[in-house]
C-alpha cells in the first residue's frame, strides 16, 4: 500500500501531538523551542540520509510510498525526522513532570560510557561498512561532548528505554517484519549483519543519537533563549 510509511509517521505522532494540549501541563507552548532544535536536528539527519541514499547504503520501496519527493527522499522519510524527535521529546517532557526522581540517576554515568564504547565498538567493527563506521563515530562524537561538558543525561536514558517497544513496532514495519517486503532497506555490505528481528542493530544507536540529539537541543534552546 502506497500509504504505508505516511501511516507509520501519522500513527506515532497523533497521540503526542493531542496530548501536547494537555492543560495542565501543555507541549504546544513548548514548540518555540523543539522547532528551532529539531530544524537543526532534521538537517543532519536529512543530509546523512540523501549521502547515505545516493551511495546505496540504504533505500525505499517505492510500493509503499506516496512518490513525492525531496532530492532523493522520500516526503515520508523526511517527515520521519519531525515526527519521531517530537514524540521523543513530548515523551521527555511528560516525564520530567511525571517523574521527579529516577533510579536512572546513579548509574547514568555508567550508561554514559556503555553508549560510548558501543559506539566506539560500532566504529571497529564497522570499518568499510558505512552505516556502522559512521552512525559509531557520530554518536561517540556526540557522548564525547555529554562528558566534556557535563551534561545529564538521566531523562534521556529513560525516555530512550520507554520508547524501545515503540522503536521495535515502527522500525519492525519500515524493514519488512509485518510486509510483504522492506519499505526501507537496507545494502547488506555497508553493516555488520547483525538484526533484532528485521532490524539491523545499527538502527539502535541511530535511533539514540536522534532522541539524544533532539532533546539536547531542545534543553539549550530553552535554556538559552526561554524566558
Amino acid at each position: 500500500m502506497k500509504y504505508t510509511y505516511l501511516l507509520v509517521d501519522l500513527t506515532c505522532i497523533i497521540v503526542p501531538f493531542i496530548a501536547s494540549f494537555y492543560p495542565k501541563h501543555p507541549f504546544y507552548k513548548e514548540w518555540k523551542y523543539f522547532f528551532p532544535a529539531n530544524l537543526i536536528v532534521a538537517l543532519f539527519f536529512i543530509i546523512w540520509d540523501i549521502i547515505f541514499t545516493h551511495r546505496g547504503v540504504w533505500g525505499f520501496n517505492a510500493d509503499y510510498l506516496t512518490g513525492y519527493n525531496i532530492v532523493n527522499l522520500p516526503i515520508e522519510e523526511v517527515l520521519f525526522f519531525i515526527c519521531i524527535p517530537y514524540c521523543c521529546v513530548f515523551t521527555y517532557f511528560a516525564l520530567k513532570y511525571l517523574v521527579k526522581k529516577i533510579p536512572l540517576e546513579k548509574a547514568e554515568f555508567y550508561l554514559k560510557l556503555v553508549i560510548l564504547f558501543t559506539s566506539l565498538f560500532f566504529m571497529a567493527a564497522g570499518f568499510g561498512r558505512d552505516y556502522t563506521f559512521f552512525t559509531g563515530l557520530f554518536t561517540a562524537l556526540y557522548m564525547l561532548g555529554m562528558f566534556y561538558f557535563k551534561t545529564r543525561m538521566n531523562y534521556t536514558f529513560l525516555t530512550y528505554f520507554l520508547i524501545i517497544p515503540f522503536f521495535l513496532l515502527s522500525n519492525g514495519l519500515l524493514t519488512g517484519y509485518f510486509t510483504e517486503s522492506p519499505v526501507v532497506w537496507y545494502n547488506a555490505a555497508e553493516n555488520i549483519g547483525f538484526r533484532i528481528f528485521t532490524i539491523p542493530v545499527e538502527d539502535s544507536l541511530y535511533g539514540f543519537l536522534m532522541i539524544a540529539m533532539s532533546i539536547g537541543l531542545y534543553d539549550w534552546v530553552k535554556k538559552y533563549y526561554g524566558k
